[in-house]
């Protein structure tokens, strides 16, 4: 008897299982919303007449560009700076509502429902834009409202759905479809700007967005013992686990991101499942290396880089080792109040949102203050930053459930 539990405990986690098939789609879900979040901000250069300050002419546009399936439009720097920045907008005010909400209604709705909002005003945003500004900004805030219900309605997923050893793989797997969302709309869009026009990319991305919530709809249920397509061996594994617990060049920066993602996914749950490392060691290492590594190398990038080949190398390290805290305080909600993740995850996004909102207008009035020192000011500021919020985890950080969630949690088993 206890040689089949071990085969079928085997079976069941293996890489094939329908829990990992499930993060692969919620995987492709978010490059599908990653990418429509950044096409606007690609797309400007060729909108526009002009992406520079005092209306200089902005030369990375080709001059013979077809202005049928490229219109162009007359907005200052400062009306794209205020589109740009519209979408966090919409993120910022789902944050708290959607992160309570989804600990009550069902996650397969949530995240089916926005992720087609989100294509669908896709597919209207070159239609908003000929309308005017307005109506662009109101889309771009509309779709940050779906989008920021459905990055932070999926975190729910994994209370049902992953087993405590591998709530890491599986969530960084979905989680970094963000950043190879990030690295896809980078590679292709000019491609697509130049033989297409720019309209087909909010078109291409919108239509694949809309498949995949279709697809969502057909392939996720909330609860895996609801759901009819998953083997009852992985059922009863997801389940019996779940029941013993106590709680328990600009693309590639993104391409390195997304490959640490899955690597840190990989290794948080090989030190916890081989007892090499306490939870909360592993997670305030993954804080350090995801806070302390992109400060460093953005200071390698201002002081060290002589050549163009060294700048490249410390631009990516700089952009990309931030993956490292997937293993640290981005699940470390569901180590201190897997009860409340949904509206832990709400509360922490809006500061994030607040910050992100900050930053830009920040980044904005430095670089036209001072052109020329500007980006030097910026990586300083940014790496303070980092070592502060780092200060703060590894003073404050913990990973055993609080005394305030384990009440509710007794509740929501019985």
């Amino acid at each position: 008897m206890q040689m089949d539990n071990q085969i079928t405990s085997k079976k069941v986690r293996s890489f094939c299982s329908f829990r990992y098939g499930l993060s692969l789609l919620l995987h492709l879900c978010n490059v599908a919303l990653m990418a429509q979040n950044m096409c606007l901000n690609l797309t400007m250069v060729i909108m526009v007449n002009s992406t520079g300050p005092h209306s200089l002419p902005n030369t990375s546009t080709e001059e013979h560009l077809d202005n049928i399936k490229n219109p162009v439009y007359n907005w200052s720097p400062k009306i794209q700076g205020i589109i740009f920045s519209s979408i966090f907008y919409g993120v910022l005010i789902t944050q708290i509502p959607v992160g309570y909400l989804s600990e009550k209604y069902s996650i397969k709705k949530m995240i089916g429902f926005s992720l087609f909002l989100s294509s669908l005003l896709s597919l209207l945003m070159p239609m908003a834009a000929e309308g005017g500004a307005a109506f662009l900004l109101a889309c771009r805030v509309a779709q940050g409202v779906a989008q920021g219900s459905a990055l932070i309605s999926q975190h729910m997923i994994w209370v049902k759905w992953a087993p405590p050893l591998e709530r890491g793989r599986l969530t960084t797997l979905s989680l970094s479809g963000n950043l190879l969302g990030s690295f896809i709309v980078l590679l292709v869009t000019g491609f697509i700007c130049q033989s297409l026009g720019w309209p087909m990319v909010f078109y291409i991305f919108g239509a694949c967005g809309c498949a995949l919530s279709l697809l969502w709809f057909v392939l996720f249920y909330d609860d895996p013992k609801d759901h009819p397509c998953i083997s009852i061996s992985e059922k009863e594994y997801i389940l019996s686990c779940l029941n013993q617990q106590n709680g328990l060049l600009s693309a590639l920066p993104y391409l390195f991101a997304w490959s640490f993602g899955i690597l840190v996914g990989h290794l948080t749950d090989f030190f916890l499942s081989r007892n090499i490392l306490r939870l909360i060691t592993i997670r305030k290492l993954f804080n350090t290396l995801g806070l302390l590594l992109p400060a460093f190398f953005s200071l390698c990038l201002l002081y060290l880089s002589s050549s163009i080949y060294s700048m490249t190398i410390f631009l990516i390290l700089a952009s990309s080792t931030g993956s490292f805290c997937m293993g640290g305080v981005l699940i470390n909600g569901l180590d201190i109040a897997p009860s409340f993740y949904g509206f832990l995850k709400g509360v922490t996004a809006v500061i994030g949102m607040i910050g992100r909102l900050i930053s830009s207008t920040l980044c904005g009035v430095i670089l036209n203050q001072d052109p020329e020192s500007a980006w030097f000011k910026i990586f300083i500021l940014m790496a303070v930053i980092d070592v502060l919020c780092l200060l703060f985890c590894l003073v404050f950080g913990k990973a055993d459930i609080q005394d305030w969630a384990k009440g509710n949690q007794e509740h929501t088993r019985l």
